[in-house]
């Protein structure tokens, strides 16, 4: 980790933002107590377990949320892209982070002490809803995806993930391939299953004209088939 404190902070905006809801002098206020910090890739930011101190904003780069389970291997609970924001369940709730977070790959962070966030809590009205409707849809996030990771079969639960990744970070440039890119292991620990069975799975996707892989990346050929099979879990 590096703390880049020469950089200018700049806060994320755009339709329903949450930083939108700051008066100037609230914004001034985030500003002037924002650190930025930069991640190496696979860099643990914060453990399950640990006292929460800040919230954290992805500035650019990707993050895991995810726990250790059996074994030692980290079920993926949530890929994170640039404005996502992490952290603030343990902040509001007073407790211990029950999850872990590292560096998919390079990143840029904001980091924002939770006094500075409660603040905005406590004195901001429109910031509080903001974060009551914030949390309430990632509750129901949660929600599907634990259905899906204990009720569906393997080609359900790796269908998920793969229309999961492309609702977040869509398509490259060619329309067709998806804009993140996994190893298998990251792929099964998404789709809650063994290496084995997420190299199996896809290979089939690939047999059947589901998808096209090569390497890391993988192209989405069926996306219709694919939500068919996500559908029939």
């Amino acid at each position: 980790m590096v703390i880049g404190s020469e950089e200018k902070v700049v806060l994320p905006g755009g339709v329903g933002s949450l930083w939108d809801t700051l008066t100037e002098s609230e914004r001034e206020y985030v500003i002037q107590h924002i650190e930025t910090l930069h991640y190496d890739k696979n860099e643990v930011i914060h453990l399950d377990g640990e006292e929460p101190y800040c919230v954290w904003i992805v500035i650019s780069g990707k993050v895991r949320i995810y726990k250790e389970g059996v074994g030692q291997r980290h079920q993926i609970i949530r890929l994170l892209k640039p404005y996502d924001m992490f952290g603030y369940r343990a902040v509001v709730a007073d407790e211990r982070h029950n999850t872990s977070a590292s560096a998919f790959e390079d990143c840029v962070l904001y980091r924002l002490g939770k006094e500075y966030f409660n603040h905005l809590i406590r004195s901001n009205g429109q910031f509080c809803y903001a974060m009551m409707q914030k949390m309430a849809k990632n509750l129901a996030l949660s929600e599907n995806r634990t259905l899906s990771l204990t009720q569906k079969h393997v080609r359900g639960r790796l269908a998920d993930s793969l229309l999961l990744l492309l609702k977040n970070y869509g398509y490259a440039e060619d329309g067709q391939t998806l804009a993140m890119r996994l190893s298998r292991e990251d792929l099964a620990n998404l789709s809650n299953m063994t290496t084995a069975n997420a190299i199996r799975t896809l290979s089939e996707f690939q047999q059947e004209g589901l998808v096209a892989v090569n390497g890391r990346h993988i192209q989405i050929c069926n996306l219709k088939e694919l939500e068919h099979i996500s559908h029939l879990g």
